[in-house]
């Protein structure tokens, strides 16, 4: 058995292993949007970019509105993963709030394929993140994110981690607001004034007229 292994073998170094055809299309869309746009990507684009066929993508995901929604899908697991780290890694609550802030601003804000689309086809944005799509984005946001604040917050972490999330969404959407998520040290000083002691109210509720006017000041 000992014949069989070769030294020269062990000592080379080990390639690592093929990307998926999942990992590689979802990394070709995100790089088609982030040259050409959303509009303009096509399943051509991708599949060349992919290193694929047309008709593997068609097989494996149907056509490319079904192939958008698994990137989507999957880039906001990876996101809303590196915000729950961060937040896991704080010591305090105002921590963890910064943390989940300004990671999550530095994600958004940093991603060439969202960059793209907020900036010439708002048209396909915007409708997920205002109205009633704004509310299914805040409520799936608050939820993947809530397990981190119940630490700080025992049985009002789901209401606290939608509204942390509502604070990320506004400012991310008002970058001339007044804060920026990418500014660590004013966000910090906005979470301590205006976030953080309402959150830690026993009494906390996200729809408190008070609530919404001292955030707005």
């Amino acid at each position: 058995m000992t014949a069989l292994v070769d030294p020269v073998a062990l000592a080379a170094p080990v390639a690592p292993p093929a990307l998926g055809i999942h990992e590689r299309a979802v990394a070709a869309t995100l790089t088609c949007v982030a040259r050409h746009g959303l509009g303009k990507t096509t399943i051509d684009d991708i599949a060349r970019e992919a290193g694929c066929s047309r008709a593997t993508l068609y097989r494996y995901f149907g056509g490319k509105r079904e192939l958008v929604q698994t990137v989507v899908r999957v880039e906001a697991a990876r996101v809303a993963e590196t915000v729950r780290a961060a937040a896991d890694a704080s010591e305090t609550l105002e921590d963890a709030v910064v943390a989940m802030l300004h990671t999550a601003g530095l994600e958004l804000g940093e991603h060439p394929a969202l960059r793209f689309v907020a900036a010439f086809e708002p048209e396909r944005l915007l409708p997920h993140l205002t109205f009633t799509g704004g509310e299914r984005f805040l409520a799936r946001a608050g939820a993947a994110i809530a397990l981190s604040l119940e630490r700080f917050l025992p049985g009002r972490a789901d209401r606290a981690a939608e509204w942390v999330a509502r604070i990320g969404l506004t400012l991310w959407l008002c970058p001339s607001g007044p804060v920026s998520l990418a500014d660590a040290v004013s966000l910090r000083a906005y979470v301590r004034a205006f976030v953080v002691p309402a959150l830690d109210r026993p009494s906390f509720d996200p729809a408190s007229p008070a609530l919404t006017v001292t955030l707005e000041r």
